[in-house]
C-alpha cells in the first residue's frame, strides 16, 4: 500500500496519476477537501481509499494499517506563502509531520518521502545548496517557508535524514493546480487574460538589479518534478534533502513569452505594482543546485521551459483537462 497525503492537491494528485501509469492503484489518499474544487483532481485517478487527514493520522497511530504501508509520500501541507496564521502552520505543517515521522521511527521498512520547499532558502543570500549541514544558515522570508525549515531541522536532529527524503520543490507548474487560487502558477493565472485579451500582467521589480519582469525563477514542470520524486521511490536506500528543480533560472518575461508562443499570439506584457505585503518577502532569484541530486544518481533532464509551457497550455489549459482525463 502507498499513502499520499495531500493526494487531492496539485503535486499529490499528479503523483497518484503517475503511479497509476505504472500500474499501481493500491493507494490511500489523505487530504481535506473542504468546499473548494480540489475533489476534481481525484475523478480520473485510481485509488483504494480516501481518508480525511486527521482520521488517517488516528488510524496510523492506532496500528490500523499494521505493516501494510510500503511508502508514505507526505505532500500534504498548507502551501500558501501568504498565510499569516502562524499557529495554524505550526500545527498543520510541523506537528502533523512530526507525528508521521514519529510513527515511521517504529516502522522503518516503510519508505518516507516528504515535501520541504525552496521557500526555506529565503532571499537566496546563502545560496541554494541542499546540504543539511548548512540548514542553520537559512532564513525563510515567510511563515510557510519557516514551517518547512523547522521540520528539516527537526528531522536532521532526530537522525531521520539518513533514511527518509525531503524534497525542496522549486516553482512547480502544471495541470491539477486549478484549485490553488492565489497560489496557482503565473501560467495558470495568466491564461484567461491571454485567451481573452491577449495580455499578461507581471509584477514590477523593486530591486535595482532586476528590470521589470526579469526577476528569476527556477520553473519546473510537474511531469519533471514527478520523475525526480519517483527516483527516491525506486531508490530506497537514499536519504537526505534534495532540490527538485531544473537547475536553470529563467525570467518571468521568458515564462510569459512561452505562454504567448504556445498560443501563437504576439507578446503583450504590462507591469503592475506588487502588493505591499509581498515587497519585503519577495524572492528575486531562485535556482536549484542539483549537484546533490546528481550525486545520488538522478540524471533526469527537464523539458525546456517553452516545451513544458506548450504542453500545459495546449493539452490541459485550452481543453480544460486534468491529468488522467
Amino acid at each position: 500500500m502507498i499513502v499520499v497525503t495531500g493526494g487531492a492537491g496539485f503535486i499529490g494528485s499528479a503523483l497518484v496519476w503517475k503511479l497509476n501509469q505504472r500500474g499501481i492503484d493500491d493507494i490511500v489518499i489523505v487530504d481535506r477537501l473542504g468546499s473548494a474544487e480540489k475533489w476534481r483532481n481525484l475523478v480520473a485517478l485510481r485509488y483504494s481509499m480516501f481518508y480525511e487527514k486527521y482520521e488517517f493520522l488516528d488510524k496510523l497511530e492506532s496500528g490500523f494499517f499494521g505493516d501494510s504501508i510500503d511508502t508514505i509520500f507526505h505532500l500534504g501541507a498548507c502551501s500558501a506563502t501568504t498565510e499569516k496564521d502562524a499557529d495554524y502552520l505550526m500545527n498543520n505543517n510541523i506537528h502533523y509531520t512530526i507525528r508521521i515521522g514519529t510513527w515511521w521511527e517504529n516502522h522503518q521498512d516503510t519508505r518516507l518521502i516528504y515535501a520541504s520547499s525552496a521557500a526555506t532558502y529565503g532571499d537566496g543570500e546563502k545560496g541554494y545548496k541542499d546540504d543539511i549541514s548548512g540548514l542553520d544558515d537559512l532564513r525563510p522570508l515567510n511563515m510557510y517557508g519557516y514551517s518547512k525549515h523547522f521540520f528539516d531541522l527537526y528531522a536532521r536532529r532526530k537522525g531521520w535524514l539518513k533514511k527518509i527524503v525531503g524534497l525542496k520543490f522549486f516553482n512547480v507548474f502544471g495541470p491539477n493546480e486549478y484549485h490553488k487560487n492565489s497560489m496557482r502558477s503565473v501560467i495558470n493565472k495568466a491564461w484567461p487574460d491571454v485567451r481573452d485579451s491577449g495580455k499578461i500582467s507581471l509584477f514590477k521589480s523593486y530591486n535595482p538589479l532586476y528590470a521589470d519582469g526579469d526577476q528569476l525563477r527556477d520553473f519546473i514542470y510537474i511531469k519533471d518534478a514527478l520523475e525526480m520524486t519517483l527516483f527516491f521511490f525506486d531508490n530506497r536506500n537514499t536519504g537526505g534533502i534534495f532540490n527538485i528543480g531544473t537547475g536553470k533560472a529563467q525570467t518571468w518575461n521568458d515564462c510569459a513569452k512561452a505562454i504567448f508562443s504556445a498560443t501563437g499570439k504576439k507578446p503583450l506584457i504590462e507591469y503592475i505594482s506588487m502588493p505591499e505585503e509581498l515587497k519585503g518577502k519577495y524572492q528575486y532569484f531562485t535556482q536549484a543546485d542539483l549537484q546533490h541530486l546528481r550525486q545520488a544518481g538522478c540524471n533526469h533532464n527537464c523539458m525546456p521551459l517553452n516545451d513544458a509551457v506548450a504542453d500545459y497550455v495546449q493539452n490541459y489549459l485550452i481543453p480544460q483537462r486534468y491529468l488522467g482525463d
